[in-house]
């Protein structure tokens, strides 16, 4: 078996590709997808494929500030929460920084104002790296702002190779 990463149910992450250098999420193991909090989204067409304007605001307490990101769109999926809705939702792929290492998820742009935490990690981006432990929070130190890349608010498409 593979030595996991052990993490806390709550934890500081970055979206690097989205100019986004620390984010809190919440680590969920029953939820297979994960979730970003959007305030805005628009689709437009670009060279014939279908991308995705976004807005949100991190910070929120200390110093708020608002993020327009663009990335292109992946799929959109019908999501069923836990009351067993299903609501269709727009997916883009991106990396993610957390525990010192980069790697590419899918992360479905929804309205998550009323949730207490912005992003949600699911268990399909946590698979065969970390093991979550709900007694911890916080395990990682904070992502350095040093590996956020703030002027690469728009998602390469060539970065993550061809989309299906």
């Amino acid at each position: 078996m593979t030595d996991l990463i052990t993490l806390g149910w709550r934890e500081r992450l970055a979206l690097p590709h989205l100019g986004i250098d620390m984010l809190k999420a919440k680590l969920d193991t029953g939820a297979r997808s994960s979730s970003l909090h959007v305030d805005a989204l628009e689709a437009f067409e670009r060279n014939g494929a279908t991308w995705l304007r976004f807005s949100m605001t991190v910070g929120r307490r200390l110093h708020p500030r608002s993020v327009r990101c663009e990335a292109r769109a992946l799929d959109r999926r019908v999501v069923t929460d836990t009351g067993g809705r299903g609501t269709e939702r727009w997916f883009v792929r991106t990396d993610v920084r957390l525990a010192g290492l980069c790697y590419p998820i899918e992360i479905s742009l929804t309205d998550r104002r009323h949730m207490l935490f912005p992003m949600l990690l699911g268990r399909s981006a946590l698979l065969g790296r970390f093991a979550v432990d709900p007694s911890l929070s916080y395990t990682q130190p904070r992502p350095h702002p040093a590996y956020a890349e703030p002027v690469a608010r728009v998602a390469n498409e060539h970065h993550y190779g061809p989309l299906p």
